[in-house]
């Protein structure tokens, strides 16, 4: 599985508005938006861009100002929104709590912000889950008791509760959305 990074949810900020680090780094320091969902330092958003930038996604366009210093505002390629636009239509996402809890809630936050319907991400991410709780069940079911039969115990119930909160997902108020930068 590919290690979990803020790629695409950087280049759904930028596909809504392109914009410099700081102001991205705003984005991911709000709790009302990504703050809760992301922890990410000034040189971890800086390496992204970085990197980003080399992939061919986003490219700089230095703005300078009389009274501020100059800075650099990123904006998508053509490249950048097709690899957001399969990152947002993700046929078979990650069940995994921990996806769920960043990588989901990323694509939803960004698709809502960009005025993208979120009922297939929704769908999507419910499918997988309840894919993988069908197979953890049958798992159990053939588990000797101990240690590792308890893991799959836990891995069930958080599982359950996930799908259970997926449902409230698509239900959810949008607020706070019209103030994003």
């Amino acid at each position: 599985m590919a290690q979990l990074t803020p790629d695409e949810t950087i280049l759904g900020l930028l596909a809504v508005r392109p914009g410099h680090g700081y102001q991205l780094l705003d984005c991911f320091r709000d709790p009302a938006q990504l703050g809760e969902v992301w922890k990410l330092s000034t040189s971890q958003l800086y390496a992204v861009l970085k990197r980003l930038k080399k992939q061919g996604d986003i490219v700089g366009e230095e703005l300078t100002s009389v009274d501020a210093p100059s800075r650099i505002e990123y904006h998508l390629t053509d490249q950048g929104r097709e690899r957001l636009r399969c990152w947002l239509h993700l046929v078979d996402p990650s069940p995994s709590i921990h996806r769920v809890r960043v990588e989901f809630l990323s694509r939803l936050y960004v698709a809502r912000l960009m005025g993208v319907p979120t009922y297939d991400i929704v769908r999507t991410q419910k499918i997988a889950c309840q894919r993988q709780l069908t197979a953890l069940r049958a798992h159990r079911d053939t588990a000797e008791p101990g240690i590792g039969y308890l893991t799959i115990e836990l891995v069930i119930a958080q599982l359950q509760a996930v799908i259970t909160w997926i449902d409230r997902c698509e239900v959810m108020p949008r607020t706070n959305e019209e103030d994003i930068p």
